[in-house]
C-alpha cells in the first residue's frame, strides 16, 4: 500500500558544514574480532579464559615511548586449563611471569605467550607480567606508529605520549587478550610520570602519591566493562581543567575533567568548545538514555594524535573542534557502553558516532545540519559501489574497517533513513534507548540494531539492512509526471548506481511540489518497484516538480523530470490514499491538515489530560500551530458535516 504524507516545505537557513570528521583518517592507518597477529588455534585458546580485570602499573613519560612496568590479567576458567595465552609486543623485555604470585616459565612465540595455568572452570587466577621496552615505530595503529606514541604539538609547543590500540595495537604496550568479545568488569592503570606532568587514564583518579624522587603516580581506577582497545593512558603537560554535567536522571552533576595543554593560549582559544561538553552529554543522556558512566566523569586529555579516540570515559583528541567533540562523545554509548561484536559490525560503533555529529547539529547548531547530511551523501556518491557492512578478510584491513565514505558517512545516512522509514521519533529514539539497555557492558552486532529498531517501532527494517548495510551503491530517481484538473499522475523509476550492487532499493522517498495557489507540499511515496505509478487526487493544481528527497533522507542521484502531457498512471493494486494527511509528526510545532473527504470538518485538539486547547472549522486543509504548548502528546480528531470521523496522536518533540 502506498502511503502519502504532506508536509510544509520549511525554509532552512543553512551555514558552512563544521569540519568534517578525523576519526577515520588516523584510524584507517591500521579488524575482525579478535588479534590479527595470531593463528586461529592461537585464538582458540585465548577463548578458554575470560578476563574480568586489567590493571596497569607502569612508568612512562611526554618525552618518549619507553615504557616500564607490571600488567595483570586477572582472569577466570572456562574450561579446564593447563596453560592460558596472551599477546605482548615480541620486542619488549620480559623480566618476570608471575601466575598467582609464583615466577614461572613460559614459552614465546612472536606475539602469543603462554603460560602454565592449572585452573578448573570458574576457578580464577592471576597472571602478573614485568616488562619494558619501547613500542614499534611501524605498528597496527592508524597513525604508522605504535600504540603508544609520542607527539608534539608545535602551536602550543607541548610534547605528550599517549595510547591508541584500537583495533590490534594494544599488544604494543601491554600484555593483553585483544578479543572484542571478552569485555573486563573492570580496570585500574597506575602511571608513575615526570611531577611536572600531570597523566589521564579511565574511570577515576583515586589517588595522586608523590614518590619524592621527581616523579609522581597517578592512579585511576575504572568499575565499569571495557574492552581492551579502550584502556588508555597520556601523560603531558597538563593543567587540570573542571566542569559539571546536569543530564536528567543523574542523582549527581556529572563531572567533566579535562586535561589540557598549560600553555594559556589553549584555553582562550577553545574555552567555548569545552564548555559545550556539558549540553552535549545533556542532548544524549535525553536522545540516547543516561550517560552510561555517570557515577565517574567524562573528559579529555589533549595529544597531537590528529583526531580523536573515544577512551572509555577520557577520550584524547588534538583539539576542541565541535564536530570532533560530538563523535567522540557519541562513542560513549555507541562504542564503549556498547561495542561492536566484531570488527565486521564497525558500524555499530562509527556510524551512530557520526550521526551524533548529525544530531549535535539537529538540536544545538540547526542551521549546519542540513549541509552535514548533503556532505554525508556526497561522500557516498564519490564512488558507485561499497557496503557499510565489512566482509571476509577486510575486517583484518584497517583502511577498510574505517573508510570514511562506507562506515562513517554511509553509516550514518543508513542510520538516518531508518529514521525516515520508521517515520516516528519518539519511537525511534526508544529503540536506541532499548538498544543501550538491552547491550549494556556488552558487545553487539548490526542485525542487534535492527531488531531494537522493529521491536520500538513495529517497522521492518529487514530490506535496509539487505540494501543499504549489507549491499552496495545508491539508487538514481527518473520522474515523469501530468495533472488533470486536481489529480497527479506520477511515474517513479530508479536503476542502480552498479550493476554488481543493489539492484533494486525499497525505501519510502520524498517529492516536492508546487501548486497554483496553495502551499507547496511534499509528499512521500513507497517505493517498492524500479518502475512505480502513482494516481492521486484532490492535491490543487500541481505547477511543478520542486525536489526530489528534498530533505536528504536517502542517498541518490537524480536524472531526469519530465512533465508528459499525455501520461497518465495506471496505480499498483491497492494503492490507496488516506481520508486524512497530518503532518510532520513528530512535529516542532506547526501541522498541516488535509482531508479527501468533500465538506466541512470540525476539527479538535486535546492536550494529555483531555483538554480542548484548539477548535475550528475547515473545508480542505488548515493548519494547526503547537509551537506555543508543551512538548508531549496530543489527541486530535477530525469530524465532517457528514458524521465521519478520524483521530490521530501527535507528538510535539
Amino acid at each position: 500500500m502506498t502511503r502519502l504524507y504532506l508536509y510544509f516545505l520549511l525554509l532552512t537557513f543553512i551555514s558552512p558544514v563544521l569540519g568534517q570528521n578525523e576519526c577515520s583518517k588516523w584510524k584507517s592507518g591500521q579488524a575482525h574480532e579478535k588479534s590479527n597477529t595470531l593463528t586461529v588455534a592461537q585464538i582458540d585458546e585465548t577463548k578458554k579464559y575470560d578476563v574480568h580485570y586489567y590493571a596497569l602499573d607502569v612508568s612512562i613519560t611526554d618525552a618518549n615511548t619507553d615504557i616500564a612496568g607490571t600488567g595483570e590479567i586477572h582472569a577466570t576458567a572456562k574450561v579446564n586449563l593447563d596453560s592460558a595465552l596472551f599477546e605482548l609486543y615480541n620486542t619488549m623485555t620480559i623480566t618476570e611471569i608471575r601466575v598467582n604470585g609464583t615466577p614461572v616459565t613460559y614459552s614465546r612465540n612472536a606475539t602469543a605467550i603462554k603460560v602454565p595455568v592449572n585452573a578448573s572452570p570458574g576457578q580464577a587466577f592471576i597472571i602478573a607480567v614485568d616488562y619494558n621496552g619501547t613500542p614499534p615505530t611501524t605498528g597496527q595503529n592508524p597513525m604508522g606508529g605504535s600504540g603508544l606514541a609520542s607527539h608534539t604539538d608545535n602551536t602550543y609547543n607541548v610534547t605528550t605520549t599517549s595510547s591508541l590500540s584500537q583495533p590490534f595495537s594494544a599488544y604494543e604496550w601491554w600484555p593483553c587478550k585483544q578479543y572484542l568479545g571478552d569485555k573486563a568488569d573492570s580496570s585500574s592503570v597506575k602511571m608513575t610520570v615526570p611531577s611536572n606532568c600531570k597523566a589521564g587514564s579511565n574511570g577515576l583518579l583515586v589517588a595522586t602519591v608523590d614518590l619524592g624522587n621527581g616523579t609522581t603516580r597517578y592512579e585511576w581506577k575504572n568499575n565499569h566493562p571495557i574492552d581492551y582497545y579502550l584502556i588508555s593512558v597520556a601523560v603531558g603537560k597538563y593543567d587540570e581543567y573542571i566542569t559539571y554535567s546536569h543530564p536528567n536522571g543523574a542523582p549527581n552533576p556529572v563531572m567533566i575533567q579535562d586535561y589540557i595543554y598549560q600553555n594559556p593560549q589553549f584555553l582562550t582559544d577553545w574555552e567555548f568548545q569545552i564548555n559545550e561538553t556539558g549540553k552535549i552529554i545533556e542532548l544524549y543522556s535525553k536522545l540516547y538514555g543516561l550517560y552510561p558512566f555517570y557515577d565517574q566523569k567524562y573528559g579529555h586529555c589533549v595529544s597531537q594524535i590528529g583526531g580523536g579516540m573515544e577512551h572509555q570515559t577520557m577520550t584524547t583528541q588534538s583539539s576542541f573542534d565541535a564536530n570532533l567533540n560530538a563523535h567522540e562523545l557519541g562513542h560513549q554509548w555507541f562504542g564503549d557502553h556498547v561495542t561492536c561484536a566484531s570488527w565486521a559490525d564497525i558500524w555499530v560503533n562509527e556510524g551512530f558516532a557520526t550521526y551524533s555529529q548529525y544530531l549535535y547539529l539537529e538540536h544545538m547548531v540547526p542551521t549546519a545540519r542540513a549541509q552535514q547530511m548533503t556532505a554525508y551523501h556526497n561522500s557516498v556518491m564519490q564512488y558507485l559501489d561499497g557496503s557499510t557492512y565489512v566482509y571476509g578478510t577486510d575486517t583484518l584491513n584497517t583502511f577498510r574497517i574505517f573508510d570514511y565514505r562506507l562506515t562513517y558517512a554511509k553509516g550514518a545516512s543508513i542510520i538516518n533513513t531508518m529514521r525516515f522509514i520508521i517515520n516516528n521519533d519518539s519511537l525511534f529514539f526508544q529503540g536506541l534507548k532499548d538498544y543501550q539497555i538491552n547491550f549494556a557492558d556488552s558487545v553487539a552486532t548490526g542485525l542487534d540494531v535492527e531488531a531494537s529498531l522493529e521491536n520500538a517501532s513495529g517497522v521492518d527494517l529487514s530490506h535496509v539492512f539487505e540494501e543499504w548495510y549489507y549491499g552496495g551503491g545508491y539508487p538514481t530517481y527518473n520522474l515523469r509526471w501530468n495533472t488533470v484538473g486536481h489529480d497527479l499522475s506520477l511515474e517513479i523509476t530508479q536503476y542502480p548506481s552498479s550493476y554488481w550492487e543493489t539492484q533494486k532499493f525499497t525505501n519510502p522517498l520524498e517529492i516536492s511540489f508546487t501548486r497554483e495557489n496553495l502551499p507547496d507540499t511534499t509528499i512521500r511515496f513507497q517505493v517498492s518497484e524500479l518502475v512505480n505509478q502513482y494516481y492521486l487526487q484532490h492535491l490543487g493544481r500541481i505547477t511543478g516538480v520542486q525536489a526530489i528527497d528534498p530533505y536528504d533522507w536517502i542517498v541518490n542521484k537524480s536524472d531526469t523530470i519530465i512533465h508528459d502531457p499525455n501520461f497518465t498512471a495506471t496505480p499498483a493494486s491497492g494503492t490507496t490514499i488516506p481520508d486524512v494527511e497530518i503532518s510532520p509528526n513528530p512535529t516542532d510545532g506547526p501541522l498541516l491538515i488535509v482531508v479527501r473527504t468533500p465538506g466541512k470538518h470540525t476539527l479538535k485538539v486535546n492536550d494529555s489530560a483531555g483538554k480542548i486547547i484548539i477548535e475550528k472549522e475547515f473545508e480542505v486543509e488548515t493548519t494547526v500551530d503547537l509551537n506555543q504548548k508543551a512538548q508531549g502528546l496530543y489527541l486530535l480528531q477530525i469530524q465532517s458535516e457528514y458524521g465521519k470521523k478520524n483521530t490521530a496522536k501527535i507528538i510535539r518533540r
